[in-house]
């Protein structure tokens, strides 16, 4: 077993828009400021994290084919989720553990948002507790460090 490496949170598309846009959706919580509460509770935990947007789906894919296995990924492909079989396929490819967050419920809204490509892909899906959809992410990818950390002494143990 390996341990986590770093925990990168990738925002898609339009995320940059957060507090802008549809607040009465998305909340009035700015990227910035969702970026820098991710970051206090990795640093209190001491996890190595990294945040970034794009609204380029290549540059997306680019992003996570560069992951290594021992990295946890948080994903909000914002649209990308209910279009996107590279995303998918990209996921599949690089095996980074994977949890797909949403600040809203995409399965109480437009139809066409309650079906995820993606989650295929992914250990997990959070959605519809705004922010904190992120937040709990988080907190999962650090009981999922915990239990590497314990399954690697475990088998060094037995060694």
């Amino acid at each position: 077993m390996i341990i986590i490496r770093k925990v990168y949170v990738f925002h898609g598309v339009n995320l940059n828009l957060l507090g802008k846009r549809e607040p009465t959706v998305y909340g009035r919580t700015s990227l910035e400021e969702l970026n820098n509460k991710i970051i206090a509770m990795a640093k209190e935990n001491n996890i190595d994290i990294e945040c970034r947007q794009t609204n380029h789906e290549g540059v997306l894919i680019d992003w996570i084919s560069q992951l290594k296995p021992d990295d946890f990924l948080i994903l909000n492909p914002g649209a990308w989720t209910h279009t996107s079989y590279a995303i998918f396929d990209t996921l599949k490819a690089v095996n980074v553990p994977t949890i797909e967050v949403h600040i809203s419920n995409i399965y109480a809204r437009e139809s066409f948002r309650s079906k995820s490509l993606i989650a295929g892909a992914c250990l997990g899906q959070i959605s519809g507790l705004g922010t904190d959809s992120y937040l709990l992410a988080l907190a999962y990818a650090i009981e999922f460090q915990k239990y590497r950390e314990s399954e690697r002494m475990k088998n060094k143990n037995e060694n």
